[in-house]
C-alpha cells in the first residue's frame, strides 16, 4: 500500500509521462536504474518504496524523502541505489 499520493507531494513541477507497468524505472528495488528526479511517477514509487523498505509510517516521513532528494542529495548521484544509501546516511542530518 503507497503511504503517499500524487496529491501529497510537495513539489508541483514534475512531467507526468506514461510509464509502463513493468519499466524497471517503476518495478522492484532501488538499484542503478536512474532516478528521474523531476519525473512524477518515478519519484512517487522511489518514495513509496524507501517508506515501505524502512517502515515508515507518517507522510512527514515520505515529504521528508520527497524534499532530500529534491534539495539535498547531491546531484552527482543518479541511481536509486546511490540516492537511496545517500538518504538513508543522511537522514538525520536533513533540514527537513
Amino acid at each position: 500500500m503507497s503511504l503517499i499520493t500524487k496529491t501529497d507531494l510537495y513539489f508541483t513541477d514534475y512531467s507526468w509521462s506514461a510509464i509502463h507497468p513493468d519499466d524497471p524505472k517503476v518495478t522492484g528495488e532501488p538499484d542503478s536504474t536512474l532516478l528521474n528526479r523531476k519525473e512524477g511517477y518515478e519519484i512517487l514509487y522511489f518514495i513509496n518504496k524507501l517508506s515501505d523498505i524502512w517502515s515508515l509510517k507518517n507522510k512527514s516521513s515520505a515529504m521528508k524523502i520527497e524534499r532530500m532528494v529534491r534539495d539535498e542529495v547531491p546531484t552527482d548521484l543518479h541511481s536509486q541505489l546511490n540516492i537511496r544509501n545517500w538518504i538513508h546516511d543522511n537522514w538525520n542530518e536533513s533540514k527537513y
